[in-house]
């Protein structure tokens, strides 16, 4: 087998390829399978819709890397707009433009997994070898303190006068310059994405990777999945060419992520028993901006590198949350900050003396949070899909909790101004002000929520009446159909989830390639 990878100028008439396994999806899930399997000798075929991109096309050019290398033009949100979505859409996934953060699953998550919702064979010790692996092969290693940038450590200093527990983050990262660009594509190759490690050793191995591939659908016939098929896209536009490719493999295996794989199950008329698109976490986060007398310059350098789990608990009933700070790019800024106008203009002229702080919220772990929904457009839609996600009473709660504390940090590591994220922004200039929170309105579209993180939709679990996939990450209904990415997870995980779908993908290897009829 002759490993390679084509675009979709390169497939001028229709294609049907043959193999051992299709994977669709090119992310942290794909791509560990794909590595895995053509490590064992299996000829694989790998799918990935959004395009092919080197370092030669991370030029810091914000306003084209967020159209280029993010779904839906960087600008997918659910149907009622209430919550921007980032996610990746470029050969790598979202491991070719995310943060670099690095977190193993918290314990607690994985025996929720185990006893709530009945998966079995997934602990801490199961997955502690695959992380052992992975944090070896892509430089997974500490960011230490003294590497900080000003932004994190404002979170660092605001943490610690306060007394509240921190950490510092582990990136996949080797021999970083910290330009801070990690969000447009590292122009480097020093972040161990999936595009310059484990894609270009499966490639040489024999994996053949297809990039501008849309699948549409799998054809199915009794208990198999008999055929992939896949629209090829004109690499300039993402526009389909009118060309189609067809892939007829043993097994297939969806790694789309979530909302785009269980898009694509829908799409094929594969529900799950009415649970595909059902379960979706988002992770909702709102942001905290602060404004201090010296320069932070949070464009430059590690992005995000400190965290406190410190709220992560709150007890039965409330929403908890992981703290972060996000890089401020400039495009990036004028989006997500707050304030209209000539406010708006001032912000922005003053971008080098701002922080912002992130509360990452753990959804799905409540009595009663069952998350939002993904389904389908009408037949027009080519890429969007129904996003829901109701806000209830007990996230706006934790949203307003979460800016507190954020607001109490800031003001501890000495911002002279800090605002929350609502459409009319609440301006605190001191401690005395952070009261004013309690009286700001929380409802959608009059505070700012975002997701960066997208899990769950084809959720796993121990019953086919209530899950998508089993423990080995089969399908419930189909022999030879896996689904392998974030999206199997039955809930969010308060943590940054890469490490996790990484992990998740190495261990789940072995039920696919035994599938095949191959084992390690």
């Amino acid at each position: 087998m002759n490993g390679r990878i084509w675009t979709g100028d390169e497939l001028t008439e229709d294609t049907t390829l043959t193999c051992d396994v299709c994977v669709v999806g090119s992310g942290a899930g794909g791509s560990v399978l794909g590595l895995e399997l053509a490590k064992r000798g299996l000829d694989v075929v790998m799918l990935e819709e959004g395009g092919y991109h080197t370092r030669r096309d991370f030029d810091l050019n914000e306003a084209k890397a967020y159209s280029t290398f993010y779904q839906e033009g960087g600008n997918r949100a659910t149907d009622d707009l209430a919550i921007s979505i980032f996610q990746g859409r470029t050969v790598g996934g979202g491991t070719t433009i995310n943060w670099c953060a690095c977190f193993r699953t918290p314990p607690e998550i994985l025996e929720r997994w185990r006893d709530v919702h009945g998966v079995k064979g997934l602990d801490t010790a199961a997955l502690t070898p695959h992380w052992d692996w992975l944090e070896e092969r892509l430089s997974i290693r500490d960011w230490p303190i003294e590497q900080a940038n000003r932004n994190n450590r404002i979170l660092w200093d605001g943490l610690g006068a306060l007394g509240y527990s921190r950490g510092t983050v582990k990136r996949n990262v080797r021999a970083c310059a910290a330009l801070g660009a990690c969000g447009v594509g590292c122009p480097t190759d020093a972040k161990q994405s999936m595009l310059v490690t484990l894609i270009p050793e499966a490639v040489e191995k024999g994996m053949r990777l297809y990039a501008n591939a849309s699948v549409r659908h799998v054809s199915t016939q009794g208990t198999r999945v008999t055929a992939v098929h896949a629209d090829v896209l004109d690499p300039a536009t993402s526009r389909p060419t009118g060309k189609r490719l067809t892939v007829k493999a043993k097994v297939t295996a969806v790694c789309g992520g979530a909302i785009n794989s269980p898009g694509l199950l829908l799409r094929s008329q594969l529900t799950g028993r009415g649970n595909v698109g059902k379960r979706l976490f988002l992770h909702p986060v709102v942001i905290s901006q602060a404004r201090f007398r010296e320069r932070v310059e949070a464009y430059s350098g590690a992005p995000l590198t400190v965290y406190s789990r410190q709220f992560i608990d709150r007890g039965p009933g409330k929403l908890g949350w992981l703290l972060e700070v996000p890089p401020l790019m400039p495009l990036q800024s004028a989006v997500a900050l707050s304030g209209f106008g000539v406010e708006h203009q001032e912000h922005m002229a003053s971008l080098p003396h701002a922080n912002a702080l992130i509360s990452i919220c753990l959804d799905g772990v409540q009595p009663g949070d069952e998350g939002g929904s993904v389904a389908l457009r009408d037949a027009r839609e080519y890429t969007r899909f129904k996003i829901r996600y109701p806000l209830r009473d007990f996230h706006w709660e934790g949203f307003r909790e979460a800016l507190k504390v954020s607001a109490r940090i800031q003001f501890a590591a000495g911002a002279e101004q800090v605002m929350s994220p609502h459409s009319r922004p609440v301006v605190m200039r001191g401690e005395k002000d952070i009261a004013l929170l309690d009286r700001a309105p929380y409802s959608p579209l009059e505070c700012s929520v975002v997701s960066a993180h997208q899990m769950g939709g084809c959720a796993m679990g121990g019953s086919p009446e209530t899950s998508v996939v089993d423990s080995t990450l089969r399908y419930w209904d189909l022999d030879n159909l896996f689904v392998v990415d974030g999206s199997v997870f039955p809930t969010a995980l308060g943590v940054n989830p890469m490490e996790t779908i990484l992990g998740v993908a190495h261990w789940g290897s072995q039920h696919v390639a035994a599938a095949v009829g191959r084992s390690a």
